[in-house]
């Protein structure tokens, strides 16, 4: 399972709204997202996204794509990791 971590690194850099966070992308990065994009990526996880669009926030924020998802086995009823494939 993959856990979006988007607001934790932004709190972790003292950003808590989305219009902080939009600023950010468009004076570090150059790239432009709309209010309800930002808001959409900030409230959930998102099920797909533009690789442009994961390098600007990494560019952004200053950080790795490791640090906006996190990957958590999934254990199945007997508490093993499932395996895939």
């Amino acid at each position: 399972m993959l856990i979006w971590m988007l607001r934790k690194v932004m709190a972790e850099r003292g950003i808590w709204k989305g219009t902080e966070l939009a600023r950010l992308l468009e004076e570090k990065a150059g790239y432009r997202l709309s209010a309800p994009s930002i808001s959409a990526l900030m409230n959930g996880s998102p099920k797909q996204m533009k690789a442009e669009t994961l390098d600007a926030l990494c560019t952004a924020l200053e950080c790795t794509p490791n640090d906006l998802w996190v990957h958590t086995p999934i254990k199945d009823s007997t508490g093993e990791e499932k395996k895939y494939g």
